[in-house]
């Protein structure tokens, strides 16, 4: 760090260690530690409602793929098209990177549509209540993972606790490299915060049989208006998003915004007719 009430600089290696000629990056671990921490919070909801055992590790095979493949393409769709149609073998490679948090969400919920429907014989809102009442951990730890990757930072700031990311500027003096926004962090907070109240809903608050639904679409909104205006101060991901009005991860999010408007509204109403 240097002169903390200026800027903050980050230098952090993304490779945590190596062995051999195998390189495992922090982001890696900290994607990998948030879906551990998930299954294992989505486990004691399952034995507290006394599902069987196996629900968890099964909920945690699926979403996990859907969440990769989806987020994938995703990215190669709607952010690198240009590139990735004239290779698409490289489409595979996502050990190089390149992966879009709407499609992985997109990519979640199909996986939580076919285990509702073939493994759980329950209805996709109660799996979804409890999916995303987990969710913001794994959220929280990817961000985390996007800032030791020195990546999805904002536009330059003067506030104290800005970032000047030293690794993308390598033969640039370090009084030159801009200081900006670590909205890595921001999405971070936010996202354990709505951990946290997602956790008290559904304990203190018996959210997951009193409302069903309802956690699943404030989980949708918590995350997707969060990210409609921290998108406002991040530096764009793609070249083409410069002359748009909103960018692109803008425009991915209001579907998700509002189908989490349909599903408070339809949880509250629902609510009241069984009352």
């Amino acid at each position: 760090m240097n002169n903390l009430l200026l800027s903050i600089t980050w230098n952090v290696d993304p490779v945590a260690f190596s062995a051999g000629p195998i390189s495992v990056r922090w982001y890696g671990l900290f994607f990998a530690l948030g879906f551990l921490l998930a299954v294992y919070m989505l486990g004691k909801m399952f034995k507290a409602e006394k599902c069987p055992d196996d629900w968890a590790d099964k909920t945690f095979l699926y979403i996990i793929l859907g969440v990769v493949i989806g987020a994938r393409l995703a990215h190669v769709i709607f952010y690198d098209w240009a590139y990735y149609k004239d290779h698409l073998l490289e489409i595979l490679m996502i050990w190089h990177g390149g992966l879009a948090s709407h499609g992985g969400v997109l990519g979640a919920i199909i996986a939580m549509i076919y285990l509702s429907k073939k493994v759980m014989k329950k209805p996709l809102l109660w799996l979804g209540d409890r999916v995303f009442a987990v969710a913001g951990i794994t959220a929280t730890l990817i961000r985390l993972g996007n800032l030791m990757n020195s990546e999805i930072y904002g536009h330059e700031t003067t506030l104290p606790w800005a970032v000047k990311f030293l690794r993308n500027y390598p033969s640039i003096p370090e009084e030159l490299i801009p200081a900006c926004h670590p909205t890595q962090i921001y999405e971070a907070l936010a996202y354990f915060c709505m951990f946290l109240f997602m956790m008290f809903l559904y304990w203190k608050k018996d959210f997951g049989k009193k409302y069903t639904g309802m956690l699943f679409g404030i989980g949708f909104l918590w995350v997707f208006v969060f990210r409609f205006f921290i998108e406002f101060i991040k530096n764009d991901q793609s070249d083409f998003e410069a002359d748009m009005i909103l960018n692109m991860g803008q425009l991915l999010s209001i579907p998700f915004i509002i189908y989490g408007i349909y599903l408070v509204i339809k949880a509250v109403r629902d609510k009241k007719v069984c009352n």
